[in-house]
């Protein structure tokens, strides 16, 4: 018998609701483990940059000119060398990853400050401000206590975003529920 529309959303937003929750449980994890967290996600990050160097190489086969094919190697064996390094040595990874993390909010919060003076006749250019600022006070933060902060910003980070990403989808999918339920 096939299954009716409403009934697909119903299901599918009681997978969406659960992903919510377990994306939370996994947050809230991390930040109480955040060291073994941001090692998670610096391994995560150098067999990425190990698979990105496999496909450069094999994309290096591919060129056309020998110029292009040992360029394309060179920058293959960087990326394996570097994930390799970055495996062999996770602690020092964690730091230069905390480090990249201050240094991008220190810029993206100096870029908002300029985009919000250019929005600032357009009504809630403050907020923009605001985010701007925030932004660049928690780079400068993150930035003024490294090394010593590594053990815990990027765990505490990647549980916040996770705690926030499914609050959003948890609330996303409850609504959607509501509205197939009331449908039917």
């Amino acid at each position: 018998m096939a299954e009716t529309a409403l009934g697909v959303v119903k299901r599918a937003s009681g997978w969406s609701i659960a992903l919510g929750i377990l994306m939370i449980v996994a947050g809230v994890l991390a930040i109480a483990d955040s060291l073994t967290a941001g090692v998670v996600v610096v391994i995560f990050v150098a067999w990425m940059a190990i698979f990105n160097g496999v496909v450069q190489i094999v994309y290096g086969f591919r060129a056309e000119t020998g110029g292009r094919l040992v360029l394309e190697i060179l920058l293959g064996l960087l990326y394996i060398v570097a994930g390799g390094f970055i495996l062999m040595h996770p602690a020092g990874g964690l730091l230069a990853l905390t480090l990249i993390i201050a240094s991008f909010l220190v810029v993206y919060g100096v870029f908002a400050i300029v985009l919000a003076f250019q929005l600032r006749p357009h009504k809630g250019w403050g907020w923009v401000l605001f985010d701007a600022l925030i932004t660049l006070l928690l780079g400068c933060l993150i930035w003024a206590h490294w090394p010593l902060n590594s053990e815990w910003v990027v765990g505490t980070l990647l549980g916040i975003s996770f705690i926030v990403s499914g609050v959003s989808r948890l609330m996303i999918s409850m609504a959607v529920r509501n509205v197939s339920s009331a449908a039917a």
